[in-house]
């Protein structure tokens, strides 16, 4: 019973990252607590910090392109 919590925990955890950090299964399986630790709380304070502008998300956007 116990194992059948941690690998939906896991599963879960795996999701989130990916959504958060962007992280592929095997960055995450090769991650340790620690360095979820620090994406997550680092992804807090940048939720918390004040609002992002338009045109600063839009120079981020033209920066970082997807794909």
């Amino acid at each position: 019973m116990q194992d059948e919590r941690l690998g939906s925990a896991a599963l879960a955890l795996a999701g989130v990252m990916a959504r958060v950090g962007g992280w592929r299964p095997d960055e995450f399986w090769a991650a340790t607590p620690a360095d979820v630790r620090a994406v997550l709380a680092g992804w807090a304070e940048e939720d918390a910090a004040p609002g992002l502008g338009r045109a600063a998300l839009a120079a981020m956007m033209e920066a970082f392109p997807d794909g």
